[in-house]
């Protein structure tokens, strides 16, 4: 059936139904209010996605779910980045839903993630509408610091880019984000390897080597000190845990 055919086809039966999708107007609220950090609204405006109003893109309840949480979660990290949040912390935190609800196996679970999404960027989004958002520069130190997260940047490096001295941009960075830029470097390592342990099946050794430290015995020492764990009983203890809904 070719497109135009079958564009008529659903049109007439969605009249015949009664079946129309949710209106514009509101699902432009929605993700606007997430952007402002306006959780009370959101919480207003939020409609389970198991319902009718958001059109049926699979046959599968479990799966038109999943295509309906994957397009909210997208348009919500993309609201969220025009209002001000950093652009590799909302699509990395959009990774980390999108992969959540890909091995989910029931309706439950996924209007779990849901919820945790929009009460996630609603948080974050609330520090940058109280005025604690970062200046430019310390938003494109962000920024470069996620693109070479795996590969290392150093505060030389960042501070070429940036057009500015790294005496001016580390304390620029410290002051705004409480942190020297090393040791954010480090945490986001330590975060991004986290993550590989917790949701892949990578060895600890070869995700070490693929952060880029210099010596399995050096990232055991790193991720130690940051979590309390060498990432052998980091991955016991959480390994997909997470994607079952667990604690």
């Amino acid at each position: 059936m070719g497109i135009n055919k079958e564009l008529s086809h659903r049109e007439f039966m969605q009249q015949e139904t009664g079946e129309t999708h949710s209106p514009y107007e509101k699902e432009l609220e929605f993700y606007s209010a997430v952007a402002s950090g306006n959780l009370e609204r959101v919480e207003e405006l939020y409609t389970p996605l198991a319902v009718e109003g958001y059109g049926k893109l699979s046959m599968d309840p479990v799966r038109n779910m999943k295509y309906h949480l994957i397009i909210t979660i997208a348009l919500i990290a993309r609201f969220c980045i025009e209002k001000g949040l950093p652009t590799e912390t909302s699509y990395t935190i959009s990774d980390i839903f999108i992969n959540r609800l890909d091995v989910s196996t029931t309706e439950e679970q996924l209007s779990m993630i849901h919820r945790e999404v929009f009460v996630e960027y609603c948080k974050r989004m609330q520090k940058v509408n109280s005025g604690n958002a970062y200046s430019k520069h310390v938003l494109m130190c962000l920024d470069l610091i996620y693109d070479n997260i795996y590969n290392g940047i150093r505060v030389q490096e960042l501070a070429d880019k940036l057009g500015l001295t790294p005496q001016y941009l580390s304390k620029l960075f410290k002051q705004e984000v409480g942190v020297t830029i090393s040791d954010y470097i480090m945490s986001r390592r330590i975060q991004a390897a986290e993550n590989m342990l917790k949701f892949s099946d990578y060895a600890p050794l070869d995700i070490g080597n693929y952060m880029g430290f210099s010596s399995h015995s050096h990232f055991i020492a790193c991720f130690k000190k940051h979590t309390g764990f060498t990432p052998k009983q980091f991955r016991e203890n959480y390994f997909r845990q997470n994607w079952q809904g667990k604690e």
